[in-house]
């Protein structure tokens, strides 16, 4: 499976996935995360990637400008969700892992400032997705919690199947 995140900052999901169970995965070849710097599609010597709102409001937003452009630079086998990690989105569970798991390429967009330009919502994202009812610094907590618990639902992963299984205890007194 192919995870694209479309970040600000890339060293945060590069570092924090090539750890542990998700690092196994990415050597063993069975999954493949890469992370794609918004930045770099700016247009600007400043390399700016917030704007204020289209249509005012409050706050500033991200620019679709270099969104959409690094969102084109993706090469998907075919036309792949987009995941815009938000407060507003539907909550994640294990539920919604499993259906992300069947997907051959998931493209997650980690938001900062107030989110991003509505237009980018309107045009490419697929899935508005909130991982709990907070406010984080960006969207790429968010999304290494979306990708950990998917990844692990891939075969090859984990060592057994048994591992990736919710378990229920019930305790009586």
């Amino acid at each position: 499976m192919n995870f694209y995140v479309l970040t600000l900052f890339p060293g945060m999901i590069e570092n924090g996935l090539s750890q542990s169970v998700i690092g196994r995965g990415q050597e063993n070849g069975i999954i493949n995360i890469k992370a794609i710097n918004i930045r770099d599609f700016t247009k600007d010597k400043h390399k700016s990637v917030d704007d204020y709102p289209y249509g005012g409001g409050c706050g500033m937003v991200m620019q679709p400008q270099p969104i959409y452009d690094a969102y084109k630079s993706i090469q998907c086998k075919r036309k792949a969700r987009v995941v815009y990690m938000t407060p507003q989105g539907r909550p994640f569970t294990q539920a919604v892992a499993e259906e992300l798991s069947k997907e051959e390429e998931l493209i997650i967009l980690c938001g900062h400032y107030e989110g991003v330009d509505e237009r980018i919502i309107d045009e490419i994202v697929t899935d508005e997705i909130s991982i709990g009812d907070f406010i984080l610094t960006g969207g790429e907590i968010a999304a290494m919690a979306v990708i950990d618990a998917v990844a692990r639902l891939k075969p090859g992963v984990l060592g057994k199947e048994e591992s990736f299984k919710m378990r229920v205890l019930v305790i009586t007194l």
